[in-house]
């Protein structure tokens, strides 16, 4: 069961939410912007930051906490890179040692090295005896296998221990950034619930989701495969680098010749490749809305028959996807060959100035074959860091987005002047309220009204009246901008939310249930109740009913959808979980207008039980729901314009008359939104 540590108030806030923000969204006219995340914001992660530095400095003060075992980390890295960068000088001089062994086997023994040299200069053949010089050979003597043997072991214990370290530092970062990733997870989790509704209405939840799902994702790999990788191919290029120089400062210059070429084809190639996958990435998007839009309402396509629109619609995005996407594919692979091409170049200038080095005795054949290992394994780091560069950068994208979320402004702070009244009768009054989403478009001014203990008052009006955005105001969705609201007495910004919202039990339009048992859902309202309440509860609600006759009672499953479940019995499922909580308090948010007629007596009854004994506003859609209600409110623009009961409204002949007649007499029965 999701989140079942909340208390009632919570949940049934949690519940409010979602109305709320559907009906903020359609009284401000809200439109989502590509800065919002569009209409479909659980897509790839963002390419570029907007401010990179200060976004990745302040990635890495994640990690300070940690600073202890990073450093264990880099501390590892840099012991693995130089065993691996010395391996190969130590594999050079066995090598000297079998080409030292070969040669002075093809020599007289006994005959001292400088009579041979001596020979070979007299003879014209200088090189030779140059070669014989820079090798130290003994006549005579072949390979010294003792040395090799202790060479090539020296060599395995090197890249033994080098692997153990690496796979050591994988280790300890895969569980510095798990930590952190644990932390920063919670740290939006709790930032989340801390955010006023408001900020709901104008931020799509698709965009929500992407930033707490995709994005903190990104920043993990990020942080696990860039940190890592970044450190090491920087350190193996430095440690590579001082050594290709103390071996020969030569050869290294010619090896270095590779160094600006890279960066010139990483620099135009990748600039030309970002462009590609960003159109990409656009092209993506479209046609996974066209996907979404078509799965949908596959209902409405196929009703209207358009079934050949909408698959030319998506041939033609997903043409556009194919060449954006091959496109960038085939620009991106030239990276690599191009790279590899250097480096042969590279490599083939490297062997041939060794080669001719050996032979003039100006370095011996171990250190020429050390150097061209060098040299092979010179490039492959630098191209890692270009890679890693486009990982870093969309990581700290991700990141920049994700601390857009952590900074966003919170709601007022509590300050709990008063506890909860010792009694607890419904009694709500407002007192000169007023309240506006923006400040240049007010909506509710001036507002004043009671609603005594135990009555029903029933809020009509047109779209953009101000019905929910009034009942949202005493669960305190939002911050008054003026007035106050009385609870009993109390003022609600004296209480905490907590103690405010665990007296209000609210019923909303569309009927949400939580993935788990029809048990779960119902106790939900109350977490410490029975099973014998919840099935009291349930009876009293019309919910037994039909549970009874499922095939596993109280213990079938449903999802978010409702499963198996008509828009009716997930209704009262709803009034069963707000029955549950026994609030003094009850707000029904057109609890009626999606069920069918037959169904709505059923909601009825289950709602009148409900309102039993409890102060209730009902937001009401049909108008006939609400003929029994102590007190109507009809609003006009965020004003009381009319009040009194059906019968009164009625005689009057004003605004409400004219909304009773346009669903009863034929008017436009279906459209004007009560």
């Amino acid at each position: 069961m999701a989140r079942t540590t909340k208390d009632t108030a919570e949940v049934e806030a949690t519940d409010a939410s979602a109305s709320a923000d559907a009906t903020a969204t359609e009284e401000t006219d809200y439109q989502p912007t590509e800065a919002d995340g569009g209409m479909f914001g659980d897509g790839p992660p963002p390419r570029k930051a907007q401010h990179f530095w200060p976004s990745a400095k302040r990635l890495v003060g994640l990690l300070r906490p940690e600073r202890a075992l990073m450093s264990v980390v880099i501390v590892l890295v840099m012991i693995s890179v130089v065993f691996t960068v010395i391996a190969p000088r130590v594999l050079g001089r066995a090598m000297d040692v079998i080409f030292t062994g070969a040669l002075g086997m093809s020599l007289p023994a006994g005959v001292p090295l400088e009579t041979i040299v001596a020979q070979a200069r007299a003879d014209g053949n200088d090189t030779w005896a140059d070669m014989l010089i820079a090798a130290d050979v003994v006549p005579g003597q072949g390979i010294d296998f003792l040395r090799l043997r202790d060479l090539i072991l020296a060599v395995l214990a090197l890249y033994i221990v080098a692997s153990f370290l690496m796979w050591a530092q994988g280790y300890l970062l895969n569980k510095l950034v798990m930590r952190v990733i644990f932390g920063l997870r919670e740290d939006i989790e709790r930032k989340i619930n801390r955010l006023p509704l408001r900020y709901f209405d104008t931020h799509q939840r698709g965009d929500l989701m992407s930033r707490v799902t995709n994005d903190v994702d990104n920043i993990q790999s990020a942080l696990q495969q860039a940190f890592s990788q970044l450190v090491q191919s920087v350190m193996t290029v430095l440690g590579i680098t001082v050594m290709m120089f103390l071996v020969s400062w030569q050869l290294a210059l010619i090896a270095l010749v590779a160094l600006p070429l890279s960066g010139i084809i990483a620099g135009v190639i990748g600039v030309r490749s970002q462009k590609l996958f960003a159109a990409q990435w656009k092209h993506t998007g479209s046609l996974n809305g066209h996907v979404e839009e078509s799965l949908s309402g596959l209902e409405l396509v196929r009703a209207y028959g358009r079934d050949e629109e909408m698959l030319a619609e998506f041939d033609e995005r997903n043409d556009k996807l194919y060449s954006a996407a091959f496109g960038a594919q085939f620009v991106s692979g030239m990276i690599m060959p191009a790279m590899t091409f250097v480096s042969y170049l590279s490599y083939v200038l490297v062997a041939v100035a060794g080669g001719l080095r050996v032979a003039s005795g100006q370095m011996t054949l171990g250190d020429a074959t050390a150097f061209i290992q060098y040299s092979r394994e010179f490039t492959q780091p630098i191209s890692e860091i270009a890679s890693i560069a486009n990982m870093l950068q969309s990581g700290i994208a991700s990141a920049e987005r994700t601390f857009e979320l952590l900074d966003a402004e919170e709601e007022e702070p509590e300050v709990a002047v008063s506890g909860l009244p010792t009694r607890r009768d419904g009694h709500v009054e407002l007192d000169g309220v007023t309240f506006s989403y923006t400040p240049d478009e007010p909506l509710i001014e001036g507002l004043s009204l009671a609603a005594q203990p135990g009555h029903t008052i029933a809020i009509v009006g047109h779209t953009g009246a101000g019905k929910t955005t009034l009942v949202n105001l005493i669960m305190r969705f939002y911050e008054l901008d003026g007035g106050r609201i009385l609870v009993d007495g109390v003022d609600i910004r004296d209480l905490t939310r907590r103690d405010l919202r665990s007296q209000v039990g609210m019923v909303l339009q569309d009927s949400w249930l939580f993935a788990g048992t029809i048990r779960e859902n119902i106790r939900y309202g109350r977490l410490d109740a029975t099973d014998d309440e919840v099935v009291e509860a349930a009876k009293a609600t019309m919910v037994d009913r039909f549970v009874r006759q499922l095939p596993d009672g109280y213990d079938t499953v449903v999802d978010a959808e409702g499963g198996s479940l008509s828009a009716g019995e997930r209704q009262l499922i709803t009034i069963a979980r707000a029955f549950i909580a026994q609030p003094s308090l009850l707000i029904l948010d057109e609890a009626t207008s999606s069920v069918d007629t037959r169904t709505e007596l059923l909601v009825q009854h289950a709602m009148a039980a409900l309102r039993s004994d409890r102060t209730s506003f009902v937001i009401a859609h049909r108008l006939s729901t609400i003929r029994d209600a102590h007190t109507i409110l009809v609003m006009e623009a965020g004003r009381i314009v009319e009040q009194g009961s059906h019968k009164e409204l009625l005689e009057r002949r004003g605004a409400y008359h004219a909304l009773y007649l346009s669903q009863f007499q034929g008017g436009q029965s279906d459209e004007v939104d009560a």
